[in-house]
């Protein structure tokens, strides 16, 4: 029997870090939740956040993986855009 909810870590680089102001967030997602879910999510609260939408990769506990990756509970996820040099 499956959980209804699952409860994931965040950690945000770049851009999302700076939208955000935090290296890390907690949150609580419906099971069957794909990766890129977390970046849709992270768009509509940060709509600034769009320009990455296509170019950011996913990562889930350290391994990158397809943004349609289900998340399971207690997954550490990666967002991470493209960084420039500086």
């Amino acid at each position: 029997m499956s959980k209804s909810a699952i409860t994931i870590t965040v950690k945000l680089f770049a851009a999302y870090q700076e939208a955000y102001g935090v290296n890390e967030l907690v949150l609580e997602l419906p099971h069957g939740t794909p990766v890129k879910a977390v970046c849709d999510r992270f768009i509509s609260e940060h709509p600034e956040l769009a320009q990455w939408r296509n170019v950011t990769r996913f990562g889930i506990n350290l391994i990158f993986v397809e943004p349609d990756t289900l998340l399971e509970d207690s997954d550490e996820v990666v967002l991470i855009p493209p960084v420039s040099g500086g």
